[in-house]
């Protein structure tokens, strides 16, 4: 069986807007101002490394598709050549390889591909996605990786659920030089 994990890149203050700079936002490419070492980078190379597919928003999906078809290594083969999963009710017919349109019943659809997906859905960005993900139990692990700022506004990871939702640590480490902070959860589910 899949799992879902959801992988951020977040501020303290629980803003995951733009942390690369490339959306143009006022406060934008913070997570490149702090140095997250070996370490980190050997985190995120590995994570997607073991994943089997991409679940994005359209938004996201739009400045992934146009970001790193261009790119080469290890890194951007991976993410070129997996499978990737969009969700969109206004997207046409998608163009970057290996892409496939989720445009209804998305809980549904990402249930199904949890049963037959052998290997690690990643979901990078794609704040109303992940939303409905947690809302419908199906996000089986968090990956954030924390970055020591305040910004003070931007979009923030989490909007309003229907209902709190407990999360277990299963792992916290420290990568780099500057306090950046992996931290890893899992939902806690009632048989927990």
């Amino acid at each position: 069986m899949g799992r879902v994990v959801v992988s951020q890149f977040v501020t303290v203050d629980g803003v995951f807007e733009d942390p690369g700079g490339s959306e143009g936002t006022e406060r934008g490419g913070w997570a490149f101002q702090f140095e997250r070492g070996e370490d980190g980078d050997k985190f995120k190379l590995d994570e997607v490394m073991a994943a089997e597919a991409l679940l994005l928003g359209r938004v996201t999906y739009e400045g992934f598709a146009q970001a790193w078809p261009s790119r080469e290594g290890d890194f951007a083969d991976k993410f070129n050549g997996m499978t990737k999963y969009v969700v969109s009710s206004t997207l046409g017919e998608p163009q970057w390889s290996n892409s496939k349109l989720i445009s209804s019943d998305v809980p549904g659809e990402v249930e199904r591909l949890r049963e037959t997906d052998g290997g690690d859905i990643l979901v990078n960005g794609s704040g109303r996605l992940v939303d409905t993900l947690v809302e419908h139990d199906l996000v089986d692990e968090y990956r954030l990786m924390v970055f020591p700022t305040v910004l003070g506004s931007g979009k923030r990871l989490f909007g309003d659920l229907g209902a709190p939702k407990a999360l277990r640590l299963v792992e916290s480490r420290p990568v780099g030089t500057d306090g950046v902070v992996i931290l890893i959860f899992q939902p806690v589910t009632r048989a927990d």
